[in-house]
């Protein structure tokens, strides 16, 4: 699927399409339509939301056979398999980086800001009925655990479990088996290629549907979150989009710079991808089409297959963000006391769950309730008070997930010499676009 950029037949001269022939329009019209439902009649609103958890389910059908299309086909071609070591390695020390600082920017922001403080929550007030799962069974996690977890109980298991690192791990034990196989793996390597390329226009197809869901999960949200949450707990939310922002363009944009590319570009690019994250509130709904609009940037395939699925289990900035938050709002909102060496062991006990966060709806309040479960320190019933507006912060969150992703491939393609820098800026100016089989 990565282009060859010293072939002028695998590119292409873009032309402009009208502005309501694209995809994005569509989206965000499909958004307006659904906060319009949803705030004048929300209980229809909350009816639509099958349509958005539909358009989800579609997604997610075909994300495990793309990743094992992709990384299978994108190694199978490198002739240099220590490549793949150097790049995941590349990869985790930059994903590690990169949520360390999301994780003490988001501390630092709601130390300052103290949306909770004043609150003076009660809990014996509160119901906590509907967050008793969570605190009756809180999911724990280890290191242990987490790298058991990435083996699948079988081969096939990997696939429909839907579990992105145990699907990734199949993948590059397959790829380097082939590599191995020589020539009689040929016409496998060859099918695969073709399968993926099957794939991606499945995919395609399938984002025209990406309006109803955006319309369905929007109206959801809206017709059953509404504006009572916003007025509650106004102040944690307008605060978290603000250090999302912070972060987006205090962190991502130097690093952008630093590269050689705009992230005002690159987010411009992935517009349409953003806006369908931020109605859905999974990041899992674009990750097919993000690895294809990375690869049509110019970075190679092998690096795309590698980063963006790695990325979704250890590079979710966004994610870090929003558990550092509410920790502490919630912390901050019950009276705890937290001095500065209890923050940084939370800092610590943050950097391994968040990993366990992946790309689905939800996840994220999963694993903020590990978290406080295994502080021993806020109490886990706490958490009823943002059940509320969870939803309402996701929108905030998986946005940064796919950029702070979108540009962890590029900053590795380029360490990597994998990058074609000069088909990056002319796509991110509009000029050119990778043709697709």
């Amino acid at each position: 699927m990565a282009v060859d950029s010293a072939n002028p037949q695998s590119r292409k001269r873009v032309r402009p399409k009208r502005w309501y022939a694209q995809l994005w329009v569509y989206v965000l019209v499909a958004m307006i339509l659904g906060i319009v439902l949803g705030d004048f009649d929300p209980s229809l609103g909350v009816r639509m939301q099958p349509l958005g958890d539909a358009f989800i389910k579609l997604i997610r059908m075909l994300i495990a056979p793309i990743i094992f299309c992709t990384v299978v086909h994108g190694i199978a071609r490198m002739s240099d398999l220590a490549q793949v070591g150097r790049v995941a390695l590349k990869a985790i020390i930059y994903f590690e980086v990169l949520t360390t600082v999301a994780l003490v920017i988001g501390l630092a922001a709601v130390n300052i800001w103290k949306p909770g403080r004043g609150m003076n929550v009660n809990l014996a007030h509160v119901d906590t009925s509907a967050v008793q799962t969570y605190v009756a069974h809180p999911e724990t996690a280890s290191v242990t655990q987490f790298l058991t977890n990435i083996i699948p109980n079988t081969f096939v298991g990997a696939f429909t479990e839907g579990n992105v690192l145990q699907v990734l791990l199949i993948s590059v034990l397959c790829a380097f088996a082939l590599t191995q196989v020589g020539e009689r793996g040929k016409p496998i390597v060859d099918f695969i290629e073709s399968a993926s390329q099957m794939l991606f226009k499945v995919v395609a197809i399938v984002m025209w549907a990406a309006p109803i869901g955006a319309f369905g999960a929007i109206a959801f949200t809206v017709g059953k979150f509404g504006a009572g949450s916003l007025v509650s707990l106004g102040k944690l939310l307008g605060g978290f989009y603000v250090t999302c922002l912070i972060f987006v363009f205090g962190v991502l944009w130097p690093v952008a710079r630093w590269c050689g590319f705009s992230i005002f570009k690159l987010i411009r690019y992935i517009r349409e991808e953003l806006l369908i994250v931020f109605a859905t509130t999974s990041s899992e709904t674009v990750l097919p089409q993000l690895m294809t609009k990375l690869e049509d940037l110019g970075c190679e395939e092998s690096i795309v297959g590698l980063v963006i699925p790695t990325g979704y289990s250890f590079n979710l900035d966004g994610t870090c963000l929003y558990l550092a938050t509410t920790t502490v709002f919630l912390a901050q909102a019950t009276n705890t006391p937290m001095n500065l060496w209890q923050q940084l062991g939370l800092l610590a006990v943050l950097l391994l769950s968040s990993k366990g966060a992946a790309g689905v709806a939800g996840a994220a309040f999963v694993v903020l309730a590990a978290t406080i479960a295994s502080t021993g320190t806020i109490p886990v019933a706490s958490i009823a008070l943002v059940l509320g507006i969870h939803r309402l912060m996701s929108e905030g969150l998986t946005p940064t997930n796919v950029v702070g992703n979108a540009v962890a491939t590029i900053v590795v393609a380029k360490w990597e010499h994998a990058l074609d820098e000069k088909q990056l800026h002319s796509v991110l100016k509009g000029k050119l676009e990778a043709a697709r089989p």
